[in-house]
């Protein structure tokens, strides 16, 4: 990366894990002051770092590296059968891609955290939360607004790179899990991807041992970031 050298990077101090209750965790945030633009976010990506709301991390734990970002090589993946009768179901959907968030995205966020994320960081959820970790972008972002006829079922965040596209966040409708949004949701993106002619579609963090991070191995083929290079698995 030919900024790295002029980069600051900060370290948190060591603090609880997310996803393992006997575990302390440290995460590496790359400067907020840094001007900031689409070349520099895709080489951070490159290396493993991912975006919340404003700020662009990466874990940096000492004693755990269960943490292992994740892509998918858009052109070369192959749906499974599960996944082609997701499609299949959702076909009565709608999607519209839009520059801003819905008026209307919070009250189904809402639902979404009070339902299926009561134990996480972002339970309660709150209006202000919403916005900073959703809203509040260092770089433009895209939304994909779901739809059954008029109603507002799912949202993926999306930001676009110069290499792919960044999974950011989904939230649904809590009580359609015959649908499997979350799932749609990515298969959506990896089209999408297709469609703009650009190689990856980044998930976020694989972790083996949390069931909830687990899935991102179901999408094949996937590459993850492990001793500093990408090694994929089909």
């Amino acid at each position: 990366m030919s900024e790295e050298k002029s980069i600051k990077l900060y370290a948190t101090h060591p603090h609880p894990c997310s996803y393992f209750k006997d575990r302390e965790a440290r995460t590496l945030f790359v400067d907020p002051h840094l001007p900031f633009n689409n070349r520099l976010y895709t080489e951070l990506s490159k290396r493993g770092f991912r975006r919340s709301g404003s700020h662009v991390y990466r874990p940096d734990c000492e004693n755990c590296q269960a943490c292992v970002a994740s892509r998918i090589p858009a052109s070369l993946f192959k749906p499974s059968r599960n996944q082609r009768r997701c499609q299949n179901r959702n076909n009565d959907l709608t999607v519209s891609v839009r520059t801003a968030m819905p008026d209307d995205a919070y009250a189904l966020y809402e639902r979404y955290i009070n339902v299926r994320h009561k134990d996480g960081d972002m339970y309660p959820p709150s209006r202000e939360q919403f916005e900073q970790f959703l809203c509040d972008n260092v770089s433009p972002s895209r939304y994909a607004c779901f739809y059954l006829q008029e109603q507002l079922v799912a949202v993926a965040v999306i930001d676009i790179m110069n290499d792919g596209l960044s999974a950011i966040y989904t939230f649904y409708d809590p009580h359609s899990d015959r649908r499997s949004l979350g799932v749609m949701a990515i298969l959506w993106q990896i089209q999408y991807c297709r469609e703009l002619q650009l190689p990856y579609v980044y998930l976020g963090y694989w972790i083996r041992e949390c069931a909830k991070m687990r899935y991102k191995t179901d999408y094949r083929p996937i590459e993850l970031y492990m001793s500093d290079r990408w090694v994929r698995l089909n």
